[in-house]
């Protein structure tokens, strides 16, 4: 009787591997992407995707409004990229009244343009709080650098678009 269930359960164990195999095979592979961001009262960094293998890495300067990137050479293990915009320029912020930022970055594929320079595939977003005002911007990316671990210096981060997404208070008096 214990060889009878011993080779019953040897059999639904070798189906159900081969079930599982055949599952795996027709199921789309779909990357996991994540996003890490933080904060003090001195600034924010944000990492987001530029290409399907490299990240970049983000960082917004709340004394100067200076928004800075970089990222790792896939190539030489260095960083060979430098990004760069002037945040509180393109949302018309006074860096005297003390605004405060948000900064985190999305995802998009889009489409491409003429040229090696085609934006990467993380949008990077900045929110300031007093305002109610949002900036995305692009980023600048040559795969063929990327590749050959050319260096990118100072590339200025595309401005694609400020909105107001809050009418803010007026200033007490």
């Amino acid at each position: 009787m214990w060889e009878k269930l011993t080779s019953r359960r040897a059999a639904w164990l070798l189906a159900g591997l081969c079930l599982g195999m055949l599952v795996r095979g027709a199921w789309p592979e779909t990357p996991a992407l994540a996003v890490a961001t933080d904060s003090d009262e001195y600034g924010a960094i944000a990492t987001g995707p530029l290409d399907d293998s490299l990240e970049g890495f983000f960082y917004l300067d709340f004394t100067t409004g200076e928004l800075r990137g970089t990222a790792l050479s896939p190539i030489t293990r260095k960083f060979f990229a430098n990004f760069r915009a002037n945040v509180a320029r393109d949302l018309g912020v006074d860096l005297r009244r003390n605004p405060r930022f948000l900064l985190t970055t999305g995802s998009a594929l889009f489409r491409p343009g003429a040229g090696p320079v085609q934006p990467a595939n993380a949008i990077v977003y900045v929110y300031e709080l007093t305002s109610g005002k949002v900036a995305a911007y692009a980023v600048p990316w040559s795969q063929a650098q990327a590749t050959t671990g050319a260096p990118i210096r100072n590339a200025a981060l595309k401005l694609l678009d400020v909105k107001q997404l809050r009418v803010p208070e007026p200033p007490e008096e």
